[in-house]
């Protein structure tokens, strides 16, 4: 397959659904693109079957009032989904829609969250610079204290071993939730915004607030490739790995869609996603991105639209 760079970034979706009409705050695509998470300030967290465009759940993070959940996340596996808000964290079972539990963050505000297969362990990042890895089961907890400033993403390997977390000290640490010792350090010349593992574990994403967003080997956790594009800075909202670990993925603040070759960094395609009604300027916050069969990839913005964009280079 020979993929070249796309010139012209296209605009106009094969499909769009309309997952809320006032807009929404957060949300997350399961890796296998059958389900969609999304959260908004007046109806709540809703879980979407996106295959027949059809709400699942209706969840409520914190009772009646508004709903401020700012991340959600869902397991490898379909099993369960976190959200948080500033304040606190709940696990939702995605089999039956129940809550399994609810935790309070006194200490800090929540930065990001992230939850492993079976519901089994949950990574929180924090503002203070401290990421806790938590198992609701056994209640064990373990605070990883090897950034020295804010938090800004994290992520959880799908089996809960192993935690990727990036934040304002210029440094992203790839560490064993088993022992809180770092795997790998990976440096930057600038505040790290986005990271993101390779659910099958060969890759890892990090990207700064300037010109590095780089790829990562896991085997030897040396650089695969550094993301190569024109603009002076460009800041990555979400960023997922294909299956078969050849493509990345990203959304950005700024409507839109990347796709990226691995290897070499160079970009693919690019999409720009519906503007949100009413914002000025006209645009849109790209909050969470997946790959479908069929060459195509699908996200969710803050527009509340989930929209699905056919992949033309081949």
């Amino acid at each position: 397959m020979l993929l070249t760079a796309c010139g012209e970034l296209t605009d106009q979706a094969e499909q769009t659904f309309h997952h809320a009409d006032e807009g929404i705050d957060a949300a997350n695509i399961s890796p296998d693109g059958t389900l969609a998470v999304v959260s908004n300030l007046s109806n709540g967290i809703t879980v979407w079957d996106i295959a027949n465009n059809k709400k699942r759940f209706i969840w409520n993070h914190q009772g009646e009032g508004n709903n401020l959940v700012v991340n959600i996340h869902i397991a490898f596996d379909n099993s369960y989904a976190v959200t948080s808000d500033r304040e606190a964290f709940a696990l939702w079972n995605l089999n039956n829609g129940e809550p399994e539990g609810f935790w309070r963050i006194d200490e800090s505000n929540i930065r990001d969250i992230a939850v492993s297969n079976l519901g089994t362990g949950i990574l929180v990042g924090r503002s203070n610079g401290k990421v806790m890895f938590f198992e609701p089961l056994t209640g064990r907890r373990l605070e990883f204290l090897g950034h020295t400033e804010k938090i800004n993403s994290i992520d959880l390997s799908p089996n809960g071993f192993y935690a990727l977390s990036g934040g304002n000290d210029y440094v992203a640490y790839l560490w064993d939730t088993r022992s809180g010792q770092v795997v790998y350090k990976f440096d930057h010349p600038s505040r790290v915004t986005k990271v993101a593992l390779d659910d099958e574990g060969r890759y890892a994403f990090t990207a700064d607030s300037k010109r590095d967003a780089r790829i990562w080997d896991l085997s030897s956790g040396k650089e695969v490739s550094n993301l190569h594009y024109f603009e002076r800075q460009k800041i990555f909202s979400t960023a997922v790995f294909s299956k078969d670990g050849q493509y990345l993925l990203t959304g950005s603040p700024a409507r839109r869609l990347n796709l990226w070759d691995v290897q070499t960094g160079n970009e693919i395609e690019g999409w720009r996603v519906t503007p949100k009604t009413g914002s000025r300027p006209q645009t849109a916050v790209v909050l969470a991105v997946g790959f479908l069969p069929d060459h195509k990839i699908i996200s969710e913005s803050s527009s509340g639209l989930a929209e699905i964009w056919p992949i033309q280079s081949n």
